[in-house]
C-alpha cells in the first residue's frame, strides 16, 4: 500500500473517530438531559400527590372529630342505660340499644389476665375478638382501664374517659371501614365501644384517598404508567404478594401499598430502592424492563410533619426517551456520512502533495539498506522534510564510516574468540557452562576426556553427572550462587558416562550481564583422585604413628595396675589366705584398666555421624540439665550468658554433648571448694560461634599446658587424658577449634569455636 493511500486512510480514520466520538457524546448528553427531564416530571407528580395527601389530612381530621364527638355522646348515653357489670348485659340488649342511639353496633370490651377481649356485642362476629395484637389500640385500651384516659397514644381523638381511633378496616368484617369510640368511666368492669359502619364512611375514605389524584395524574400524562404509594415498614414483607396485596397487613395504617397500583414491580430491586430512599432522603431512579416493557422507575421519599415518612413510586414509559434518541442519532449519522465523503476526497489530494519528498527519502533509505552509502538526497526546502533529508544524508555518511569500523572490530573479535577457544580446549581442567535451568551450553575437550561425554551428546541437556547422595548439597550451592554469594571450591564426587564415580575439585562462578543478572554458570572440574589417594596414605601413616603412641601409653598405664595385681595374687598364693582389703584394691585396679581400655576404644572405634542443623543453646541446656545435680553436690552453680538469640551450627548432636560433658566435668572436678562455672556464647565474627566455659578451679600448671590433649597427660589422679583428646578430635571433625587458657591457682577457660550455620538455616 502506498504512502499516499495510507495518509488518506489515516485522515479518513481520524475524522471517522472524531465523528463517532461526537455522536457518542451527543447521544449520552441528550439521553442524560432527557432522563433528568423525565425525573423532574416524576418528582413533580409525586410532590403534587404528596401535597394533595397533606391537604386532605385537614378535612380528614375535621370529619374524624365530628364522628368522635358523636360516638362520645352515644357512649355516655349508653353508659347511663347499661348495668355496671357486663355479666348482667345481653347481646340482645346491645342490639336494641344501638338502634335506639343511632349507631351500627355497640360492643363491650373486658380486661382479662393477659388480654382485652370483646365480651358482649350487637354484632355476633365481634364476640370473643382478642385485641392484644392491635398495636397502639391495645395500649389505648390498657390506659383507659388504668388511668380512665389515654395518655401516650398520639393517634386518634382523646378526652377524659374517652378515646376514638382513626378510620380503619374492621377486624371482623375486613370489607368495611369503621369508626370506633371507646368509653370507660371507672365505675364499671368494661369499656363501651359504639361504632359506625356505613357506605358514607367508606366513600369519604375513597374521596380523601390519593388514588383519585394518582389516577387523574396518569390520565393527564400518558407517559406515566403507574403511581404507587409505598409504606416502607411493611413493603416487601413475607406476607406481601407480587401485586402488593397483603392478607396479614391489610389495615389502612399498615398495608404495604398505601395507594395506587403495583403492576410494574420488581420486588427485590424496589425494596432496596425504598430502603435507600428512606435512609438517605434522596430520590432513586433506574431503568428496567418490566413485563416486557422498558420503563424508568423513580422512588421519591415523602415526609409530613407528625407522620411516618413514606415513598411515592412513579413509573414512566421509556419509549418517549428512546424515540427522541433514535431521531437525533439518525440525523447525526446522515450528517457524518456527508462529511466523510468530503474528507476522503480532500485527504487524497493533500496526501499526494506530501508524499513526493517522502518517496525520494524512501529510495535513498532502500539504497542504504542494500549497503550503498553513496547516493545523496537533494535538499530543496527548510521545512521538516528538508531537515529530515539533511539528517538522512548525515546518517548515510556516518553509517558508511561506522560500517567499516564494525567490519574491522568483527575481524578482531573473531581472532580473540578463536584464541580463547584454543586456550580453553587446551587446558587440563574440565570446563562446562550451563544456563540458569542447568542445561549445558558449552564444554571443552578436557570435559569430554574427564566425564566421557562428547560435546554434541550433552549440549542443551542435563546429563546425570551428580550422584543422588550429593544432589541436595549441589542444589543448595546453586541457590546460594543465584543469591549472589561467592562460593569456594569444594571436593565432591561426580558420575561419568559409564556410571563410574570420580573424585573432583569443582569451582563454580556466575556469568553476569550488564544489569548484574546471572545469564549462565561456569564450572571448572579437576580430577583429584590420585591426590586424595596420596593424602589417604599420609593420613594412614599419621594414624599408625598415633596408634603407636597410644599403644605405648596404654601399655605403660596398664602395666602398673597389672604389677599390683600380680603382687597381691602371689602373696595370697604363698599365704593361702584371701585378704578382703587386697580384693578391694585388686578390683579398683581392674576398674582402672577397664576405664583406660574403654576410652581407648571410643577414640579408635569409627562411629556413624549424622550432621544436622541444631541450636547450640538447646544442646547446652540438655547438658546443663544432665550435670546440674552433680554440680549441686560440689556446691557449684552453672551460669549461662548471652543465650537470647538462636545460634545454629551444622553438627552431630551427641558428639557435641560428649564434648560439653567432658569439659564441664573437668571444670566441676577442678573446683572441690565450690563456686560457679560460667558458660558464655558469643560471635567473634559473622562466620563463627564461640562457646567459652570458665571455672575458678586450681588451673593447669604452665609446664603441662602445651601437652594438654595428648593421651595420658592429665593433672587428675585418676584421669587418663583421653577424654580431652576425644573432644579435640570431635571439634576438628566439625571444622572447629578447641582452645585452652589456664593459670594455676586462678582457673581455666576452654573456648570452642564452631562455624556458624545461620545463613544456611535461613535458606532451608
Amino acid at each position: 500500500m502506498s504512502i499516499k493511500i495510507k495518509l488518506s486512510l489515516i485522515m479518513f480514520i481520524s475524522v471517522l473517530l472524531i465523528l463517532l466520538l461526537n455522536i457518542t457524546l451527543n447521544f449520552y448528553t441528550t439521553q442524560e438531559n432527557l432522563r433528568q427531564d423525565s425525573e423532574t416530571k416524576m418528582v413533580m407528580a409525586a410532590t403534587q400527590i404528596a401535597i394533595t395527601v397533606e391537604q386532605t389530612e385537614y378535612s380528614t381530621r375535621y370529619v374524624d372529630g365530628v364522628f368522635s364527638d358523636m360516638l362520645r355522646v352515644t357512649a355516655i348515653n349508653a353508659a347511663k342505660r347499661l348495668d355496671k357489670d357486663y355479666n348482667n348485659i345481653t347481646n340482645e340488649q346491645l342490639v336494641k340499644l344501638s338502634e335506639e342511639l343511632g349507631v351500627d353496633h355497640i360492643s363491650l370490651l373486658v380486661q382479662t389476665k393477659n388480654d382485652i377481649v370483646v365480651a358482649r356485642s350487637s354484632e355476633a362476629e365481634e364476640i370473643g375478638l382478642s385485641t392484644s395484637s392491635w398495636g397502639y389500640w391495645y395500649t389505648a385500651f390498657q390506659e383507659l382501664f388504668k388511668y380512665n384516659e389515654v395518655r401516650s397514644i398520639q393517634q386518634g381523638n382523646k378526652e377524659k374517659h374517652f378515646w376514638s381511633g382513626p378510620f380503619e378496616f374492621s377486624t371482623s368484617r375486613p370489607e368495611y371501614i369503621d369508626k370506633w369510640g371507646y368509653y370507660y368511666d371507672g365505675k364499671r368492669n368494661y369499656i363501651i365501644d359504639p361504632y359506625i359502619r356505613s357506605s358514607n364512611i367508606k366513600d369519604f375514605v375513597k374521596i380523601t384517598s390519593p388514588d383519585v389524584v394518582a389516577q387523574k395524574t396518569i390520565e393527564s400524562n400518558p407517559r406515566i404508567l403507574e403511581i404507587t404509594g409505598i409504606n416502607p415498614v411493611t413493603f416487601g414483607n413475607i406476607y406481601m404478594e407480587k401485586d402488593g396485596t397483603d392478607q396479614f397487613n391489610y389495615k389502612l395504617r399498615n398495608r404495604p401499598i398505601k395507594f395506587g397500583t403495583y403492576l410494574y414491580g420488581s420486588l427485590k430491586e424496589d425494596q432496596k430502592a425504598v430502603a435507600h430512599s428512606i435512609s438517605t432522603g434522596e430520590n432513586v431512579v433506574f431503568v428496567r424492563t418490566v413485563n416486557g416493557k422498558k420503563v424508568m422507575k423513580s422512588f421519591i421519599p415523602i415526609e409530613i410533619e407528625g407522620k411516618n415518612p413514606y415513598v411515592i413510586s412513579v413509573v414512566m414509559d421509556y419509549e418517549a426517551v428512546s424515540s427522541v434518541m433514535r431521531e437525533q442519532t439518525t440525523s447525526l449519522v446522515a450528517i457524518s456520512l456527508v462529511l466523510l465523503e468530503i474528507v476522503i476526497f480532500g485527504s487524497y489530494m493533500v496526501a499526494g502533495y506530501f508524499t513526493k519528498p517522502i518517496q525520494a527519502i524512501l529510495r535513498t533509505v532502500n539504497n542504504v539498506a542494500d549497503g550503498n552509502f553513496e547516493p545523496r538526497l537533494e535538499v530543496t526546502s527548510r521545512d521538516e522534510l528538508g531537515q529530515l533529508s539533511g539528517r538522512i544524508n548525515a546518517m548515510t555518511r556516518n553509517l558508511g564510516h561506522y560500517t567499516s569500523q564494525l567490519k574491522q572490530m568483527v575481524d578482531e573479535n573473531k581472532s580473540v574468540k578463536e584464541y580463547l577457544e584454543s586456550v580453553i580446549n587446551q587446558t587440563a581442567d574440565a570446563i562446562h557452562t550451563t544456563d540458569t535451568d542447568g542445561n549445558i551450553t558449552s564444554v571443552n575437550k578436557a570435559f569430554e576426556q574427564l566425564y566421557g561425554w562428547k560435546g554434541h551428546e550433552v549440549l542443551g541437556r542435563k546429563p546425570e553427572m551428580i550422584p543422588p547422595e550429593v544432589q541436595k548439597e549441589e542444589a543448595e550451592r546453586r541457590k546460594r550462587l543465584q543469591a549472589g554469594e561467592r562460593l569456594t571450591s569444594i571436593e565432591t564426587v561426580r558420575k561419568r558416562k559409564d556410571g563410574t564415580m570420580i573424585e573432583v575439585s569443582i569451582s563454580t562462578s556466575p556469568i553476569l550481564d550488564e544489569a548484574g543478572n546471572i545469564t549462565s554458570i561456569v564450572s571448572v572440574s579437576r580430577d583429584v583422585t590420585e591426590r586424595n589417594r596420596m593424602e589417604e596414605l599420609l593420613r594412614r601413616s599419621e594414624k599408625l604413628t598415633t596408634v603407636g603412641q597410644l599403644a605405648a601409653g596404654v601399655a605403660h598405664e596398664i602395666r602398673n595396675p597389672l604389677t599390683t595385681l600380680r603382687g597381691f595374687l602371689q602373696f595370697q598364693q604363698q599365704t593361702q589366705k584371701v585378704n578382703p582389703s587386697h580384693i578391694d584394691l585388686m578390683l579398683s585396679e581392674l576398674d582402672r584398666i577397664n576405664l583406660i581400655v574403654s576410652e581407648f576404644l571410643i577414640l579408635a572405634k569409627p562411629q556413624a555421624v549424622r550432621f544436622q542443623y541444631k541450636d547450640l543453646r538447646i544442646i547446652m541446656n540438655d547438658v546443663i540439665s544432665l550435670l546440674d545435680s552433680q554440680a549441686h553436690l560440689y556446691g557449684i552453680q552453672l551460669r549461662l550468658r548471652n543465650a537470647d538469640a538462636p545460634l545454629f551450627v551444622h553438627c552431630e548432636e551427641n558428639q557435641l554433648k560428649q564434648v560439653f560433658i567432658n569439659v564441664l566435668k573437668n571444670a566441676l572436678e577442678a573446683m572441690p571448694d565450690g563456686g560457679y562455672v560460667t558458660i558464655e556464647f558469643s560471635k567473634p565474627n559473622s562466620d563463627q560461634i564461640a562457646v567459652s566455659i570458665t571455672d575458678k578451679g586450681k588451673g593447669i600448671p604452665e609446664e603441662l599446658l602445651p601437652h594438654v590433649g595428648e593421651p595420658f597427660i592429665t593433672n587428675k589422679e585418676d584421669g587418663t587424658g583421653l577424654g580431652l583428646m576425644v573432644s579435640q578430635r570431635i571439634i576438628q571433625g566439625h571444622q572447629g577449634v578447641l582452645e585452652i587458657e589456664s593459670e594455676e591457682g586462678k582457673g581455666t577457660t576452654v573456648t570452642i569455636l564452631l562455624p556458624s550455620a545461620e545463613k544456611v538455616q535461613d535458606e532451608m
